[in-house]
């Protein structure tokens, strides 16, 4: 299972997903690519063996992974305050991979119908629906 995590700005979210998927997963290939070097230093410094930063690490590890897990705004071009490339978005949106989008209400991008939860309750979520995601695919 190749698990991919890409986040930007300062990384938080993606060192707490990154912590807790190699707490509670074991036979998975993560890989955490930030929008730019900060994010990726963040997730490494959370456990990440691999890493990297930029738009073509994006496009590269999309070809290549069974789930790809980031705030929602990495599959909308100019989100994350303009971090998110052109590029970056197609490659996540047109990945043959499972997404799990965390609606983050932030940077202009609001989601009708979601409530305002705390950042360790989605995280939560998100790990669920992997765990779900993993188990399936063991069968």
């Amino acid at each position: 299972m190749n698990i991919i995590i890409v986040d930007g700005q300062g990384g938080q979210l993606g060192a707490q997903l990154v912590k807790e998927i190699t707490a509670r997963f074991q036979n998975i290939s993560l890989t955490a690519i930030g929008t730019n070097a900060v994010a990726a230093a963040a997730m490494l410094k959370a456990g990440a063996k691999n890493a990297a930063s930029g738009e073509n690490p994006v496009v590269v590890a999309c070809r290549k992974a069974d789930v790809i897990i980031g705030p929602i705004g990495i599959v909308i071009a100019d989100s994350l305050l303009g971090e998110v490339t052109e590029k970056m978005a197609l490659a996540i949106s047109r990945a043959d991979a499972v997404r799990i989008l965390i609606p983050m209400n932030k940077c202009e991008n609001l989601i009708a119908g979601v409530p305002d939860l705390n950042t360790g309750a989605l995280i939560a979520d998100a790990i669920s629906k992997l765990d779900s995601i993993i188990r399936m695919k063991s069968t």
